[in-house]
């Protein structure tokens, strides 16, 4: 298969996954300040072509996003889980063994090549696991009459500060393809917006 036939396959599965939407000259430029374009991140390892075939196969995930001009934005950590597992082959079994239920790992291994993962400025089992308690304790405490003063306003607070730590900004592409306002816009945002901050006394 051609380059340009291996470019073509894996836009037309990228936008299977993503759902065919513009993308801003802002969103490029988010986009191109987060993200590496693919040849980038494959020198030494074989060539865009070899990473297309990988996750045309269901062995990498897919680009995080294409640029307007149709260049392929992934991290640029792409091969460090693949690495840790011990290659790509051995990656799947590698990723879903972080997870006690094997469904449960299935489903996040599925996220995972889909690429959407872009809510984390490092993807792995570990932060995703993490990602999902902080977003499960903060919609818990929020729904709390503690959330606004003492202790429980200032666990809020941290784990806030915390999920901050983890995500990105997001683009407006991203509110298209997820139909609607992202992890950040709901956990880290909004809560800041619903619950302030105590001013320091003077």
């Amino acid at each position: 298969m051609s380059d340009t036939e291996l470019r073509q396959r894996l836009a037309a599965r990228f936008r299977e996954v993503n759902g065919d939407h513009p993308m801003s000259a802002a969103d490029d430029a988010y986009v191109s300040e987060q993200f590496a374009e693919l040849e980038a991140v494959c020198a030494g390892r074989g060539g865009g072509d070899a990473a297309r075939r990988l996750m045309l196969e269901d062995l990498l995930p897919l680009p995080g996003y294409l640029r307007s001009d149709g260049a392929e934005m992934v991290p640029r950590d792409l091969f460090s889980l693949a690495d840790e597992a011990g290659g790509v082959e051995r990656l799947e079994a590698w990723f879903t063994g972080h997870w006690a239920d094997p469904a449960e790992g299935k489903a996040e291994w599925a996220a995972y090549l889909s690429g959407q993962y872009v809510c984390l400025h490092s993807v792995s089992p570990a932060t995703i696991r993490r990602k999902d308690r902080l977003t499960a304790a903060i919609a818990a405490i929020a729904d709390t009459p503690g959330a606004r003063t003492g202790p429980g306003a200032e666990r809020l607070h941290a784990l806030v500060d915390e999920l901050d730590r983890l995500e990105p900004a997001f683009c407006g592409y991203d509110r298209l393809r997820f139909g609607g306002p992202t992890s950040r816009d709901l956990f880290v945002d909004a809560m800041r917006a619903r619950f302030p901050r105590p001013r320091a006394a003077a």
